[in-house]
């Protein structure tokens, strides 16, 4: 079984047919996903989502390319969120949080950037709290707040730094997010970092819409891939898919504990339906997220 750590099924390009690429995920293998939140318009949406979606779960943060518009009331209100979502076991972390130095209107609000990472650092820290971030052309500052800021485990989401500096992510308790780059044989640092870095710092993603693959790209990615990149994972390596599968997945699981809790609650129940329907709970009609956000060489990124 795989696990996509970083999934945004509730992006409006999936409004057509969000249901079916949810199972065809699962059909591939790909038992779990991770749904992070972009901000405040779509914290519920996320956790709607994940409620009504099987083997989905959910993150609650607000995403670099956002932080312009946000202020001191978004942070406050991601503090209640996060204190009220305990009590839900498909909660699992903060997230999409981080720093971007690749947007320019990002760029330009670089102080509200790094106060609104600062916050959300603070609010993983309290509540003890794994943090899922987006690191495009900042993986300095993001290692330098994470060291004044320290967090008990977190991902390094779509990791395009160097070696070094994966390894100081991971000094830091962060996992490597490996995804649709990897496939692409022009994508040597990404590779090295996939072949030498030790396996148990590397789990896989889609970022799906976004950052597709070799064999989708143009268009648009899908949970399903996951499974089709471990496998190119897995050829790099020199080892069989069924130990890239085992490896990261015990990877998104020690550094995501709620998730690994709530894959043990699904497991137990799979011998008690009752218990299995009872996980699920009813949730409004699709709600559709927000529109991809312009990534580096024409690559949307979330």
């Amino acid at each position: 079984m795989f696990i996509d750590t970083h999934c945004h099924l509730d992006a409006a390009e999936f409004t057509p047919d969000r249901d079916s690429v949810a199972a065809a995920a699962r059909a591939a293998g790909v038992g779990w996903q991770v749904i992070p939140a972009i901000g405040r318009v779509n914290f519920a949406t996320v956790r709607e989502l994940a409620a009504r979606t099987p083997g989905a779960v959910y993150a609650l943060g607000i995403h670099p390319l956002f932080a312009a518009d946000a202020g001191p009331d978004d942070l406050d209100a991601l503090r209640e969120q996060v204190g009220a979502a305990l009590a839900d076991p498909l909660f699992v972390g903060i997230g999409e949080i981080g720093l971007d130095l690749f947007d320019e209107r990002a760029k330009a609000a670089w102080e509200t950037q790094l106060e609104v990472f600062r916050g959300q650092l603070r609010i993983a820290a309290e509540f003890g709290l794994p943090v899922l971030m987006h690191i495009r052309r900042a993986q300095d500052p993001v290692l330098r707040e994470l060291r004044r800021v320290p967090v008990p485990a977190g991902i390094a989401h779509a990791f395009n730094g160097s070696l070094q500096q994966a390894a100081e992510f991971v000094k830091l308790g962060m996992r490597l997010g490996m995804g649709g780059e990897l496939t692409f044989e022009r994508a040597l640092r990404i590779r090295r970092i996939a072949t030498e870095m030790p396996l148990d710092s590397l789990v896989l993603e889609t970022d799906a819409p976004d950052i597709a693959p070799s064999w989708i790209r143009p268009g648009r990615n899908v949970p399903a891939a996951t499974a089709r990149i471990g496998a190119v994972l897995a050829g790099l390596r020199g080892i069989g898919v069924d130990e890239i599968a085992a490896a990261t997945t015990a990877n998104a699981r020690a550094v995501l504990p709620r998730l690994a809790a709530v894959m043990d609650a699904a497991d137990a129940a799979t011998a008690t339906p009752d218990m299995a329907s009872a996980r699920r709970v009813d949730a409004p009609a699709d709600r559709a997220g927000p529109d991809a956000l312009a990534g580096p060489d024409g690559v949307a990124a979330r």
